[in-house]
């Protein structure tokens, strides 16, 4: 029975089973659509990857992302868990690999810088990896406090409208984003799945499934974000990290802010509700008053490796 290697790791952290867990297929020529989209929904977390040979060979290798139930154009923590897995084998597809890899996703190219233990040797362990978000900010419409209230189980007086509303965005996935006005408010939020149902009815052309991203700023620090994924509809009840989510949230954040020009470094922790505390990395560059580039970075660990019976 033909069979292909997978190996799994912790992304966003240091810490075996903590962070957001990832399975990489690092090479998955031969495998159909439907026999990822099986094995993406065996391994059932939130995103597994399928590594294949580019079309173009000046790039590194084409990505497939999957959820349990999708595929996805881009994300976050796969990009980061998978450059982790790739950093580690000599080559790939008969190609030597650098520390600067280019991959080709249904949202464009993503460019991926390896970070090792020792920066000094391009040959020490890759520890972590930075990513370029691949595509502009883009907003979507704004979003009724009343149906975030009803999304998340919790009062509208707890949801913030200032600096920044309820609103879709994105930088290569669409989320819907609300700040929060308290980590306990934060802390108390329970998806209601039939109002996710309701919200996805109504924002489906704008962020599908309806992926809800809470967050809360620190009152000393607004640059230390909390924060917590629920994307029920997409079989992921609670996600321990999204890097792709947080990406859009630095872009959004930024872009608000009167400076033309100015560098951001921010951190997201998430997963801690979930006992499986993440920490992304963010930095954002604006420049002529636009967001111009976010990068994400996040360190990973090795947990598992097998075969998967296809």
């Amino acid at each position: 029975m033909p069979t292909v290697n997978f190996v799994t790791v912790d992304v966003f952290t240091t810490e075996r089973f903590a962070g957001n867990p990832l399975a990489v297929i690092a090479d998955a020529r031969g495998l159909s659509t439907a026999a990822m989209q099986s094995i993406a929904r065996e391994f059932n977390y939130s995103e597994t990857t399928f590594v294949l040979p580019p079309a173009d060979p000046a790039n590194t290798a084409h990505v497939r992302i999957f959820t349990p139930t999708t595929e996805v154009p881009f994300a976050g923590h796969p990009n980061v868990g998978t450059a982790f897995v790739l950093g580690q084998l000599p080559t790939l597809f008969n190609k030597p690999l650098t520390s600067t890899l280019t991959f080709e996703e249904a949202a464009g190219l993503v460019a991926v810088t390896l970070l090792r233990s020792d920066p000094s040797n391009p040959t020490s362990a890759v520890t972590s990896a930075t990513i370029r978000a691949p595509g502009p900010l883009t907003l979507g419409p704004h979003i009724p406090i009343e149906l975030i209230a009803r999304c998340a189980s919790i009062a509208t007086s707890q949801i913030s409208i200032t600096p920044q509303a309820p609103i879709i965005a994105s930088v290569g996935l669409a989320f819907a984003f609300a700040e929060l006005t308290s980590l306990s408010a934060l802390g108390a939020a329970r998806p209601n799945v039939s109002v996710f149902h309701d919200a996805n009815t109504t924002f489906h052309d704008s962020a599908p499934e309806f992926p809800l991203f809470l967050y809360v700023r620190d009152k000393e620090d607004p640059w230390k974000i909390r924060a917590r994924m629920f994307a029920p509809l997409d079989d992921v009840m609670e996600d321990p990290a999204t890097g792709s989510a947080s990406a859009a949230l630095g872009a959004l954040l930024v872009k608000e802010m009167e400076e033309g020009d100015i560098t951001i470094e921010m951190e997201v922790e998430q997963g801690v509700e979930m006992g499986r505390r993440s920490v992304i990395g963010l930095e954002v560059r604006k420049v002529g008053g636009e967001v111009r580039d976010v990068f994400v970075t996040g360190k990973c660990v090795r947990v598992m490796e097998g075969r998967v019976e296809v």
